[in-house]
């Protein structure tokens, strides 16, 4: 069926909920149009989509934020079930279920550029997949360059931080994992992590660190946390021509480094972050196949999940981590 078949079928009257954020902290779901794909698109009738860590601060609302959002914005960690091709679209087929990166998915339809969705093996089947962090956590793994028996401190652990633990171990690391929270640091622990230290007094964890490495301090560090004291932390704790490996998302404004440290130490800082889309997918195809094999556990990993409806409440808890949190998903199934 080609696409203004498709159009005639669906008419005028087809529509679909998705989120608006009108302001700090503050939603609605409303009733608006289906979106209908482009020649090189598809459209999903999404399952789920992750509650991203990112979204934490623009649901604060700071001054850059506007309001209200796009039907849908800020949802990014979408899975579901192709709906409608593209004209140009041979290579998916209606009804095919997939992650996909696509940018409006905290609504129950999305769009995305068909080289931008991946297939979910039947394996899968009925299972949340966030492909998009799992492909992050994936290619941010490539960035580090783990040597067997290096010591890899990790700086954050939520969700994110959780899956570089069980990766790093598993490239036979000795996995140092920091965290603000018991709970996690008990993930940690799980995930492979040889030592767990809470992250509060600065000067007692690089302490802690310095006498575990015999002085060295790590071969690499993995800050996740995005904020501007478990940076200067990572600094700290990288050792002389090292990888400082920079994960978290630092959206709320610039930082400042110890350069004289970081000159003196020689280490190498990698910018984990990846905007190539074609980098994403390999990335989720390699987390696939991770968690395909029982590498990676989400059901463990993924520790709520809420109806759509409850949006607001999977943003309250990514905000405030409470124990037993790691990763929100909301469910439109």
């Amino acid at each position: 069926m080609d696409l203004s078949m498709q159009r005639a079928k669906q008419g005028k009257v087809a529509s679909m909920r998705a989120a608006i954020i009108t302001g700090a902290g503050r939603i609605r779901i409303d009733t608006v149009s289906r979106p209908m794909p482009g020649p090189t698109q598809v459209r999903l009738r999404l399952q789920g989509c992750g509650v991203c860590a990112s979204n934490v601060i623009p649901w604060s609302g700071p001054d850059w934020m506007q309001f209200p959002t796009a039907p849908g914005a800020l949802g990014h960690e979408g899975w579901g079930i192709v709906d409608i091709l593209g004209s140009d679209v041979t290579d998916f087929s209606v009804g095919d279920r997939v992650a996909a990166l696509s940018y409006n998915s905290f609504a129950e339809y999305d769009l995305a550029e068909s080289a931008s969705i991946v297939p979910l093996p039947e394996g899968l089947a009925g299972r949340p997949f966030p492909g998009e962090p799992l492909g992050c956590a994936m290619n941010i793994i490539d960035r580090c360059d783990i040597q067997a028996d290096q010591f890899v401190a990790i700086i954050g652990i939520g969700f994110l931080g959780a899956i570089l633990t069980r990766l790093a171990k598993d490239a036979g690391a000795r996995v140092i994992a920091i965290s603000r929270r018991p709970y996690s640091l008990s993930v940690a622990r799980t995930m492979g992590a040889v030592e767990t230290l809470l992250m509060q007094d600065h000067h007692t964890i690089i302490g802690d660190v310095k006498a575990l490495t015999s002085g060295r301090f790590c071969e690499r560090v993995i800050e996740c946390a995005g904020s501007q004291w478990p940076l200067d932390l990572a600094g700290e704790l990288t050792g002389e021509r090292g990888r400082l490996i920079i994960a978290g998302y630092h959206q709320d404004g610039p930082r400042q480094v110890n350069m004289q440290l970081w000159n003196w130490r020689g280490f190498d800082v990698i910018n984990a972050h990846e905007r190539d889309p074609a980098i994403y997918i390999s990335g989720i195809k390699k987390a696939i196949k991770s968690v395909e094999a029982g590498q990676l556990a989400l059901s463990a990993l993924c520790t709520h999940v809420f109806p759509f409806d409850r949006l607001s409440e999977a943003l309250d808890m990514a905000r405030d981590r409470p124990d037993g949190f790691l990763k929100a998903v909301v469910s439109f199934v």
